[in-house]
């Protein structure tokens, strides 16, 4: 879906959003920064300086408030942290009031609208697309705090390009995406740049300033439903090539990428695409002319990290701060003008804590009826359940609370391809443990305990699979255990994980009856694999319930994505799992738990 270019051009000279430098914004000239003073050494009327502070923040998914949804509650956690907004509106506050506001830059490195109760509410509840719809949060609260750019994350189109573009619609900020282009012109579909001018005393050559954006090749596998054949995801170290140097060449001193990535330079969807997932530090060592790049993605707090580029031997810092609004980074540049033109003397990057300061008022007050909107809608009951559920330990024991997704899940598609040609095959369901804290009390069910229990906005689809490729899947997911011998002490904090795999890429499947032996070697750990009793035939065809992450590629398990597909929708699997425990009125595991597999040492069951 290109963007319209009347109104590209419109945003770019009202935003400086990447058309021409014209379009760039001017700090105002009665906010001019403090007298510029001469390097030590140098004569007088030379060596004039200037410092920028760039700050960012990342995947804030949502985060408004220091409040957990899900607990119905302030955030907490073991490290003391604290998310949201507001608090970050504080410190940006305080950095504006240290350095000179008009000395500063606000950027963000992507996944803004999707994550919490809050975002899922005005993307689905009362969706911000809606004829006279609301204001998105996320929006009012970034306008608010006075954001000049923001990066597109994966998470951006998790709601359909429409939320997308209204979301876009709704802000004071552009979109920037240079590698999010449209799939018939192969042209930007997004902004790809922002230009702003600085002015130091003294001076009359402006600094400017370009910031790039990329986000992340992924999506054309995790949301390929809505943007297969609209929008196209090529590399970011292929666009930041590309577009580099015209930056340089439209005047740039200082270029900033704002990128979603990560920098471990490695891939979650191995070989499916030819575009490396986490690519920052990649584009720092490739791409000449590069001074800092606020980093994203991958939910790591990097302070600072300093890339040599191969090609010019000059260092590029790169910075991440912490997901959920948690941290703030600021690059500190500090530039010299030097014959006639702005250099990049030096950069340096820091990070500051959202816990260490309180909630701005004014954000506090401006989205407090929203929150309280949420507030309400999550904690509706619909339902009671018979005892207390648990994810705690549904890591490493088939626990029912993960048994309820599968069973929700086969039960939809079962009813989904009731009177098609493949109505009379098994079916049989994937699920995974996503988070460690999720618990449904005994007594009366809300969304929000629902909701703890399936976190992300994943839709259902139906595969056709043979008893050899689950097989297949199965082996790959059981690498997720780290190999234990069979004398060796059980600890369960490290037990899991191998690899560095996140519990989001480990798959219960459901309607199979197997061992993990994890006392082998990854690849021969599924032992005892049964269907209705008997040894699974390899021939045997199979529908398989999957989520649309895992089914589009995601954690590139094997088979899958490749697979026939023979149904899909685009209800979450989170509304599937209230609506069916709505019908029920009860949850009792009796309706829904089985214990389908366990790990085992050599034959013998590890609990």
């Amino acid at each position: 879906m290109p963007l319209n270019r009347r109104k590209f051009l419109t945003k770019s000279a009202a935003t400086g959003a990447g058309v021409a430098l014209a379009g760039a914004v001017a700090a105002p000239a009665a906010q001019a920064a403090p007298a510029a003073t001469p390097a030590a050494g140098d004569k007088p009327g030379t060596g004039k300086r200037y410092s920028l502070t760039v700050m960012g923040t990342t995947d804030l998914h949502g985060h408004v408030f220091n409040w957990d949804y899900f607990k119905d509650g302030e955030y907490s956690d073991s490290a003391g942290n604290a998310q949201g907004l507001a608090r970050v509106s504080t410190l940006v506050d305080q950095v504006r009031e240290e350095k000179g506001r008009e000395n500063t830059l606000l950027l963000d490195a992507g996944d803004t609208i999707q994550g919490t109760p809050l975002t899922y509410y005005y993307a689905k509840v009362d969706p911000i697309t809606a004829e006279r719809g609301p204001v998105h949060p996320m929006a009012k609260a970034m306008n608010a705090i006075g954001y000049d750019a923001v990066a597109l994350g994966n998470h951006e189109f998790n709601y359909g390009i429409e939320t997308l573009r209204k979301f876009e619609e709704q802000c004071d900020f552009p979109l920037l995406g240079a590698n999010a282009v449209d799939h018939k012109t192969q042209k930007p579909a997004f902004p790809p740049y922002f230009m702003k001018k600085f002015h130091a005393p003294g001076v009359a050559a402006p600094v400017t300033v370009a910031v790039l954006g990329l986000t992340n090749p992924g999506i054309a596998i995790w949301d390929k439903a809505y943007v297969q054949g609209k929008l196209d995801f090529p590399g970011l170290e292929e666009q930041a090539a590309k577009w580099v140097p015209k930056l340089r060449s439209m005047g740039a001193d200082v270029v900033i990428v704002s990128a979603h990535s990560g920098t471990s330079g490695t891939s979650s969807y191995g070989d499916q695409l030819p575009y490396v997932e986490d690519a920052a530090a990649n584009i720092a060592r490739q791409v000449p002319g590069i001074d800092a790049i606020l980093v994203g993605h991958a939910h790591k707090e990097i302070a600072e990290l300093k890339v040599t580029n191969d090609k010019t031997g000059k260092t590029v810092v790169l910075s991440e701060p912490l997901c959920y609004a948690e941290r703030l980074s600021l690059f500190d540049i500090e530039l010299v003008f030097v014959k006639g033109e702005w250099e990049v003397e030096s950069v340096s990057a820091s990070l500051r804590n959202a816990n260490t300061v309180a909630d701005d008022p004014e954000i506090t007050k401006l989205l407090s009826d929203e929150h309280a909107k949420v507030v309400e809608y999550v904690n509706q009951v619909v339902g009671r359940a018979t005892e207390t559920l648990t994810t705690v330990d549904a890591r490493y024991k088939d626990a029912p609370i993960i048994d309820l997704i599968n069973k929700v899940q086969e039960d939809v598609v079962k009813a989904a391809l009731a009177g098609t040609q493949y109505a009379a095959l098994p079916v049989v369901s994937q699920a995974s443990p996503f988070s460690r804290t999720s618990e449904i009390p005994a007594g009366n069910v809300t969304i929000r305990d629902l909701s703890s229990l399936y976190v992300y906005d994943n839709t259902l689809v139906a595969k056709l699979m043979t008893g050899a490729q689950l097989r297949a899947y199965l082996e790959y997911s059981a690498e997720y255990f780290v190999q234990t011998a069979a004398g060796a002490q059980v600890d369960v904090n490290k037990l899991t994980n191998a690899g560095g795999r996140p519990d989001y890429n480990y798959d219960y499947v459901s309607g199979l009856q197997y061992d993990i032996d994890i006392a082998q070697p990854a690849g021969s750990r599924i032992k005892n694999l049964t269907f209705n009793g008997a040894a699974l035939d390899d021939a045997q065809e199979f529908v398989m319930a999957v989520n649309n992450y895992r089914a589009n590629g995601g954690g590139a398990f094997p088979h899958v994505a490749s697979a026939k597909e023979l149904w899909a929708e685009s209800t979450e699997i989170r509304t599937r799992i209230a609506e069916w425990v709505t019908a029920k009125g009860v949850l009792d595991p009796k309706d829904f738990a089985s214990l389908d597999w366990k790990l085992t040492r050599n034959g013998t069951p590890v609990f």
